[in-house]
Protein backbone atom coordinates (compact mmCIF):
# COMPACT_ATOMS: atom_id res chain seq x y z
CA UNK A 1 0.00 0.00 0.00
CA UNK A 2 1.52 3.60 -1.51
CA UNK A 3 -0.02 6.70 0.13
CA UNK A 4 0.96 9.92 -1.93
CA UNK A 5 0.34 13.83 -0.83
CA UNK A 6 1.03 16.59 -2.89
CA UNK A 7 1.76 19.74 -2.00
CA UNK A 8 3.41 22.89 -3.63
CA UNK A 9 0.59 24.29 -5.69
CA UNK A 10 -0.56 27.72 -5.74
CA UNK A 11 -1.65 31.13 -7.69
CA UNK A 12 1.69 32.25 -9.80
CA UNK A 13 1.69 34.36 -12.80
CA UNK A 14 2.38 33.48 -16.01
CA UNK A 15 6.42 33.31 -16.06
CA UNK A 16 6.45 32.00 -13.18
CA UNK A 17 7.89 28.77 -11.49
CA UNK A 18 6.58 26.45 -8.97
CA UNK A 19 7.66 22.86 -7.86
CA UNK A 20 5.30 20.34 -6.42
CA UNK A 21 6.26 17.80 -4.44
CA UNK A 22 5.01 14.22 -3.90
CA UNK A 23 5.36 12.19 -0.43
CA UNK A 24 5.14 8.59 -0.56
CA UNK A 25 4.64 6.81 2.54
CA UNK A 26 5.94 2.71 2.46
CA UNK A 27 9.37 1.21 1.90
CA UNK A 28 9.12 -0.06 -0.99
CA UNK A 29 9.02 3.52 -3.31
CA UNK A 30 11.82 2.93 -5.74
CA UNK A 31 10.21 0.12 -7.13
CA UNK A 32 7.49 2.15 -8.52
CA UNK A 33 7.14 4.31 -11.74
CA UNK A 34 6.03 7.85 -10.53
CA UNK A 35 3.74 9.95 -12.54
CA UNK A 36 2.13 13.46 -12.80
CA UNK A 37 -1.31 13.98 -14.31
CA UNK A 38 -3.45 17.00 -14.55
CA UNK A 39 -6.57 17.86 -14.73
CA UNK A 40 -7.93 21.33 -16.52
CA UNK A 41 -11.41 22.48 -15.95
CA UNK A 42 -14.17 20.47 -18.19
CA UNK A 43 -10.95 18.57 -19.67
CA UNK A 44 -10.32 14.97 -19.32
CA UNK A 45 -6.87 14.07 -17.31
CA UNK A 46 -3.97 14.52 -19.64
CA UNK A 47 -0.50 12.84 -18.75
CA UNK A 48 2.25 15.24 -18.12
CA UNK A 49 5.45 13.38 -16.82
CA UNK A 50 6.84 10.14 -15.53
CA UNK A 51 9.65 8.95 -14.15
CA UNK A 52 11.53 5.03 -13.55
CA UNK A 53 11.82 3.65 -10.47
CA UNK A 54 15.19 4.48 -10.37
CA UNK A 55 15.20 7.95 -11.78
CA UNK A 56 17.27 7.18 -14.68
CA UNK A 57 14.51 7.76 -16.84
CA UNK A 58 11.98 10.38 -17.77
CA UNK A 59 9.33 11.09 -20.14
CA UNK A 60 7.51 14.31 -20.96
CA UNK A 61 4.15 15.14 -22.90
CA UNK A 62 4.85 17.22 -25.92
CA UNK A 63 3.69 20.60 -24.87
CA UNK A 64 5.61 20.63 -21.47
CA UNK A 65 9.18 19.73 -22.80
CA UNK A 66 11.13 22.16 -21.96
CA UNK A 67 9.59 23.50 -19.29
CA UNK A 68 9.08 20.77 -16.87
CA UNK A 69 10.83 18.48 -14.87
CA UNK A 70 10.35 15.49 -12.92
CA UNK A 71 12.76 14.01 -10.48
CA UNK A 72 12.75 11.65 -7.57
CA UNK A 73 14.74 10.97 -4.34
CA UNK A 74 13.70 7.93 -3.32
CA UNK A 75 16.21 7.98 0.07
CA UNK A 76 13.41 11.19 0.77
CA UNK A 77 10.26 8.66 -1.12
CA UNK A 78 10.09 11.91 -3.03
CA UNK A 79 8.83 12.84 -6.36
CA UNK A 80 9.05 16.47 -7.65
CA UNK A 81 7.68 18.03 -10.65
CA UNK A 82 9.56 21.73 -11.41
CA UNK A 83 7.47 24.32 -13.54
CA UNK A 84 9.13 26.68 -14.90
CA UNK A 85 7.77 29.31 -17.43
CA UNK A 86 4.41 28.53 -16.87
CA UNK A 87 1.25 29.62 -19.14
CA UNK A 88 -2.22 30.55 -17.75
CA UNK A 89 -3.24 26.99 -20.03
CA UNK A 90 -0.97 25.30 -17.93
CA UNK A 91 -3.85 26.22 -14.88
CA UNK A 92 -5.35 22.76 -13.58
CA UNK A 93 -5.34 20.20 -10.53
CA UNK A 94 -1.96 18.25 -10.68
CA UNK A 95 -1.82 15.02 -9.33
CA UNK A 96 1.21 11.99 -8.69
CA UNK A 97 0.71 8.75 -9.08
CA UNK A 98 2.54 5.57 -8.20
CA UNK A 99 2.52 2.81 -11.08
CA UNK A 100 3.89 0.70 -13.85
CA UNK A 101 6.67 2.99 -15.90
CA UNK A 102 6.23 1.15 -19.15
CA UNK A 103 2.77 2.35 -19.17
CA UNK A 104 3.10 5.85 -18.57
CA UNK A 105 0.87 7.59 -20.34
CA UNK A 106 -2.14 5.75 -19.36
CA UNK A 107 -3.90 6.14 -16.03
CA UNK A 108 -4.82 2.47 -15.51
CA UNK A 109 -1.21 1.72 -15.14
CA UNK A 110 -0.93 3.31 -11.68
CA UNK A 111 -2.32 2.02 -8.48
CA UNK A 112 -1.74 4.93 -6.05
CA UNK A 113 -2.64 8.70 -6.49
CA UNK A 114 -2.47 11.54 -4.36
CA UNK A 115 -5.30 13.83 -3.43
CA UNK A 116 -4.49 16.23 -6.26
CA UNK A 117 -3.33 19.71 -6.11
CA UNK A 118 -4.36 23.12 -7.35
CA UNK A 119 -2.10 24.91 -9.93
CA UNK A 120 -3.82 28.63 -11.18
CA UNK A 121 -1.21 30.66 -13.41
CA UNK A 122 -2.77 34.24 -14.19
CA UNK A 123 -2.30 35.97 -16.97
Amino acid sequence: QVQLVETGGGLVQAGGSLRLSCAASGRTFSIYGMGWFRQAPGKEREFVAAISGSGFTTDYADSMKGRFTISRDNAKNTVYLQMNSLKPEDTAVYSCAAGSYSGRYSQSAYGYWGQGNQVTVSS
